[in-house]
């Protein structure tokens, strides 16, 4: 019985190693993988389900308002030519060659503003361009025209004759609060159309050394090289304001970009399509913060206001009586804070209608009737 047991038990175990081998060496032979998970041919994984046609877009999802900004928003290039001032020295073209035009190539972005071919852009944009191409988003490509620019704020008008084209609905900027979701749309770096989104993370930005009339809308969505004159829309697709400049230390995006809101850029855009340029009110003067040190100097019981501190002879300011030390605190009934605002608001006015300014000289309140001129141009200074 022993021995039957003893041959029992060695035939069994030879089984059992016969087994592990087979499943070692030729897991096929069973009809299993190998132990390390060897091929089958085919591999286990999870897929979602196709979502179907028409299905709403997630809540959180703007591709409704990119599908309906992006397609009017469109790519610039830009092409000048340079003449190297030195061109005409013989000694220099006999040790660096003739190197007389040179071509220079720039980037940018626009928005169609309106199906006639307006399109509007930053004026550092297409300034001193010598050529101006426009390309769609669909791939369709102009040649465009500069109709006006206002460097004050950073903008231009240009026009392309194409038909069909996408235009870009206005929205309300004055509605839009600290908080608010916005996208960036444009070409950064000439890589094509990006959208980029953040908030909006500040309102009435100004006294930056950027423009001359200044109040921007400040945001973190990413905005690059190539994105400015793009445009800046809410979460519905609708204009907000022209992407314009950044803050950065390095020309890359860090979070802090500005644009101009969507009713400056309308008013400058209006004005120039009727008059070839920007026409603003200009009364001749120099305004200044309101301090109270200045305040006290002067004799104003006031704590808003502009002061005045120089008055340009023979100008409008001049000929209506205002005077250095006077503190204007309101300009056609809307109160006035800063100097910002004070520009803002005799940009604004008509020329040659005489407006309403409320003035404080020293203690007494006055009103004096104003006629602005219009603004002249800046000239540009010249090139070295």
């Amino acid at each position: 019985m022993k021995r039957l047991w003893l041959v029992f038990a060695q035939a069994v175990t030879v089984l059992l190693a016969a087994y592990f081998v087979v499943l070692t060496l030729k897991p096929q032979w069973l009809g299993r993988s190998g132990p390390l998970g060897g091929s089958t041919g085919t591999i286990s994984i999870l897929e979602a389900p196709a979502t179907p046609a028409g299905a709403p877009a997630p809540l959180d999802s703007l591709r409704a308002a990119v599908k309906k900004a992006a397609p009017a928003v469109v790519s610039i290039n830009t092409s000048t030519t340079t003449r190297n001032r030195q061109s005409g020295d013989p000694w220099f073209r006999f040790f660096f060659g003739d190197r007389g035009e040179q071509q220079q190539s720039g980037l940018g972005s626009g928005v169609i503003m309106s199906p006639e071919g307006y399109i509007l852009t930053n004026n550092h944009v297409v300034e001193g361009a010598d050529a101006i191409e426009v390309v769609l988003p669909d791939a369709r490509s102009a040649v465009a025209k500069v109709i006006g620019t206002d460097p004050e704020s950073d903008l231009a008008v240009l026009k392309i004759n194409l038909d069909k084209l996408p235009v870009m609905v206005l929205g309300n900027a004055d509605q839009m609060q600290v908080g608010d979701r916005v996208l960036a749309i444009g070409n950064p770096f000439g890589v094509g159309q990006t959208v980029t989104s953040g908030i909006v993370s500040a309102l009435g930005r100004n006294q930056l050394g950027i423009n001359t009339f200044e109040n921007f809308i400040q945001t973190d969505a990413a905005i690059n090289p190539g994105n400015s004159g793009g445009a800046l829309t809410d979460v519905y697709g609708n204009l907000m304001g022209i992407n314009t400049a950044i803050y950065s230390r390095t020309g890359g995006s860090l979070g802090i970009g500005f644009a101009i809101p969507v009713s400056t850029a309308k008013q400058v855009m209006e004005s120039i399509v009727k008059n070839g340029q920007m026409v603003r009110g200009w009364i001749g003067v120099e305004p200044g913060e309101l301090t109270p040190e200045l305040a006290q100097t002067f004799g104003v019981p006031v704590e808003q206001g502009v002061i005045i501190t120089g008055v340009l002879g023979g100008g409008p300011a001049a000929q209506a009586g205002i005077r250095p030390g006077d503190v204007i605190t309101a300009v056609a009934g809307q109160p006035v804070r800063t100097v910002s605002e004070l520009l803002t608001r005799i940009s604004a006015l008509p020329p040659g209608q005489a407006v309403a300014f409320a003035v404080q000289r020293r203690s007494d309140s006055v009103q004096v009737d104003v006629t602005p001129a219009q603004r002249p141009r800046p000239q540009r200074l010249p090139q070295r």
